[in-house]
């Protein structure tokens, strides 16, 4: 066997060595690659946050099936686990098509992908995160609820990711929610819930604790501005400042708005 047949046959069985999977998954961005394709970040149940690249991904019969917060079935073809691959993606759910008209439904399906692609860790599964983010982009349609779930989606997100706050505990006193710990503060610090008396003092560097966000009482405009103050703040300094990352645009545009509501 001559010395080109052996490569030839060398380079067959390497193209026909690649690895896939199938899952569902939501669009969190698509980037132009070259002419008229795309590299697309995709958030799975099982893979965790994903890229691959789109043939035709910037073609119009592909553009809508990209946008930011569609659900999609996606097949990841690839070399090996570190390759960058392709997918081959089929619409499920077209929730940005649905928001059209919707400027704050929008906005909010645009801050949550815009988060999440900044946050989530490469091909790390976050099954319970992935099942609450479908939760709430399918809520974006009903106003009245979708910020509520919104500000407690975003205490999951930090508590998935390992950076969870402890709020039915008092950092100060040790006194807990469930013994009548009467929890009105946030330590910026740490993270943990302070009660009024211990934080009093301190009133003016605390962060306020919105009671629903502890399951006490409903949920008032004001309360749920301050939940999303809250959460920004703790995404911003512990998800994103290491990585030199700053809150995206489309969040801090939707907390201004939901606090003039």
């Amino acid at each position: 066997m001559t010395g080109a047949l052996i490569s030839q046959v060398t380079v067959q069985v390497i193209e026909s060595i690649s690895m896939e999977w199938t899952d569902e998954a939501i669009i969190l961005d698509a980037l132009p690659h070259g002419e008229n394709h795309a590299v697309v970040n995709v958030f799975t149940p099982s893979a965790g946050r994903v890229a691959a690249l789109v043939h035709g991904g910037q073609g119009r019969q592909k553009k809508p099936l990209l946008q930011a917060g569609n659900s999609v079935t996606v097949t990841w073809k690839g070399r090996s686990e570190d390759s960058l691959g392709h997918f081959i993606l089929e619409l499920t759910t077209p929730r940005a098509a649905t928001l059209m008209y919707s400027q704050l439904g929008l906005t909010a399906l645009t801050a949550v992908t815009s988060v999440l692609k900044l946050c989530l860790p490469e091909r790390q599964s976050l099954p319970k995160l992935y099942d609450g983010t479908v939760i709430l982009l399918d809520l974006l349609e009903e106003t009245d609820i979708w910020p509520i779930v919104l500000a407690k989606w975003e205490v999951g997100l930090l508590k998935e990711l390992g950076f969870g706050l402890v709020l039915d505990q008092c950092a100060a006193t040790g006194e807990r929610l469930e013994d009548g710990a009467e929890l009105v503060f946030v330590s910026p610090k740490s993270g943990n819930a302070v009660s009024y008396t211990a934080g009093l003092p301190y009133k003016d560097k605390m962060l306020p604790l919105p009671p629903f966000l502890i399951d006490q009482g409903e949920p008032l405009r004001q309360d749920i501005a301050a939940a999303l103050r809250l959460t920004a703040y703790f995404i911003e300094e512990r998800l994103m400042l290491p990585s030199s990352y700053k809150m995206p645009d489309a969040r801090r545009l939707l907390q201004d708005r939901l606090s003039h509501r």
